[in-house]
């Protein structure tokens, strides 16, 4: 007859065993630090643009707001059209992010998922042109621009930046992970057609990838100054051509309180956007992050 061991089959665990690392004073006091140390370059835009030219220029410099923001927003509004730069930024910034996440989502859809020759030699064409500098395209798109008339016109900034290398190759790093094989194979079973399967099928997993990518490239573009500023004029600029019109003058003459006003005013509807979105933001990286 087989012995049967009366050793005890299970560990004793202990105490809290099993349960999840709470953080210590230590990890607050960093994350604080890093609080502070991220939001100081905000607060003190917002110190600038509510003091005056000649207060700024001081040394030190004050560290507390004063009464002079809603006089530096009319000064930076005058000197600038601000209205108008918003709604172009608005445009430009919306019109590049909704092309980029929906060329990106598609090619790396192909990429990730369907077979076809030259797959591997095309994505690793498109991931270096990522290496490419942005200036050496200059010369040669603005001739395309000028032959085209379309000098000063939001669909020279937003033509050229319809799809971007980076998110290509996000969406596929994300896509290849984060969508089964299997359910591709169901969907054409069932009779589904490409078309279905991206609507029905891809676009539902790839939509935390599409937020992340959807905000990085508005941020981007809405930031981007070096090309609008060689396309557009004041009379037609964005929020960052706008802003190199504020505070005019040379040397001593420069109102650094009113450059940091046309800042922050440049800057608040990324912090809304964020503010809106951000939750949905953080959880598209965590759920990219994470295999099920």
């Amino acid at each position: 007859m087989a012995v049967i061991s009366t050793a005890p089959l299970r560990r004793r665990l202990r105490p809290g065993a099993g349960d999840q690392d709470k953080a210590g004073p230590l990890t607050y006091a960093v994350l604080a630090i890093a609080a502070v140390v991220s939001l100081f370059p905000l607060y003190w835009t917002f110190v600038a643009a509510s003091n005056t030219g000649e207060r700024v220029a001081q040394s030190p410099p004050p560290m507390l707001p004063s009464g002079e923001l809603w006089t530096n927003i009319t000064t930076a509004w005058n000197q600038a059209d601000m209205g108008k730069a918003l709604l172009n930024s608005t445009v430009v910034a919306g019109c590049v992010s909704l092309s980029t996440v929906l060329f990106s989502t598609l090619a790396g859809f192909a990429f990730a998922k369907l077979q076809f020759r030259g797959r591997n030699a095309l994505l690793t064409l498109v991931v270096a042109t990522m290496t490419i500098p942005p200036q050496l395209s200059v010369i040669p798109l603005y001739r395309i621009i000028t032959d085209l008339n379309w000098g000063n016109q939001l669909k020279a900034v937003i033509l050229p930046s319809l799809v971007a290398a980076f998110g290509v190759f996000f969406m596929r790093q994300f896509l290849l992970e984060a969508l089964p094989l299997e359910l591709i194979e169901a969907a054409r079973v069932d009779g589904a057609h490409s078309l279905r399967i991206i609507w029905h099928v891809v676009l539902p997993i790839a939509r935390p990838a599409m937020a992340v990518l959807g905000m990085l490239v508005f941020v981007q573009s809405w930031n981007d100054f070096f090309w609008p500023f060689v396309v557009l004029t004041q009379q037609n600029p964005t929020v960052q051509v706008a802003l190199s019109s504020i505070g005019g003058g040379s040397g001593h003459d420069i109102n650094q309180a009113v450059i940091m006003t046309g800042a922050l005013v440049g800057t608040l509807p990324l912090l809304l956007i964020f503010a809106v979105l951000g939750k949905h933001i953080v959880g598209g990286i965590t759920a990219g992050a994470v295999k099920s």
